[in-house]
């Protein structure tokens, strides 16, 4: 059974369409890769998953059933978790603070803070300073371990190189290739598309809310990944 199912999905801003007819098919364990120029529709499908905006037609299913007059935090009680773009930390609460508060919903699970420090050891050493003093890695960092202290069986992850050193890119990614191996299910959504090739077992290319490409890394060329992206 698939951890996630979009069965054409269309989302709207007002009268504005965004994501138009939107199919795709996610399986437990992969690392799904979405891909596209600004303003693509990948954020909204990421919002649409996490329940923040809803399908005006079209079904969202986790795990067999439909979610989609599941709110946001109930969704999160289910499994699905969302790191957004531009981090979001809480920037008055310590790194420490900011990581329990992702474990309020209470799921059972492995991921707690000793296990999120092992994954992100430059956490730990700054588990008590406020976040609003980490730099964007150690922000992209907390995020992310923020996320798994809900023990999510689906992590969301927009953007999660962006506006990164290339050192810090290289250890993120080096924890989501992780993560599949201890029961987490990723899709992410990322320009930095030479990274993402690199962890993605599916990638799924958006042109103005539709999928213009999709298959295995193996399978598309860096011509047809070109092509698709900008719509040539």
């Amino acid at each position: 059974m698939s951890v996630l199912e979009l069965r054409d999905v269309n989302v709207f801003y007002g009268d504005f369409q965004a994501l138009f007819s939107l199919s795709l098919t996610i399986e437990e364990g992969q690392t799904f890769a979405v891909i596209g120029a600004n303003g693509a529709g990948k954020s909204t499908m990421l919002k649409t998953v996490a329940g923040v905006l809803r399908p005006r037609s079209g079904h969202v299913l986790f795990e067999g059933e439909t979610v989609d007059h599941v709110s946001a935090h109930d969704r999160v009680s289910m499994g699905i978790s969302l790191v957004p773009e531009g981090r979001r930390v809480f920037p008055s609460l310590t790194v420490e603070e900011n990581l329990l508060i992702g474990a309020y919903r209470g799921r059972e699970g492995d991921w707690d803070l000793e296990s999120v420090y092992e994954l992100f050891p430059l956490l730990k050493p700054l588990s008590k300073r406020q976040s609003a003093s980490l730099s964007g890695g150690e922000q992209q960092a907390l995020a992310i371990g923020r996320a798994l202290m809900s023990n999510p069986r689906l992590v969301l992850l927009d953007e999660v190189s962006l506006g990164l050193a290339p050192v810090v890119i290289k250890r993120i990614y080096e924890a989501m290739e992780e993560l599949p191996g201890r029961g987490t299910t990723i899709l992410v959504v990322e320009q930095d598309v030479q990274h993402v090739l690199t962890v993605a077992d599916h990638v799924a290319c958006f042109l103005e809310g539709r999928i213009s490409l999709q298959g295995t890394p193996g399978e598309l060329s860096p011509d047809d990944i070109t092509a698709a992206y900008f719509g040539i």
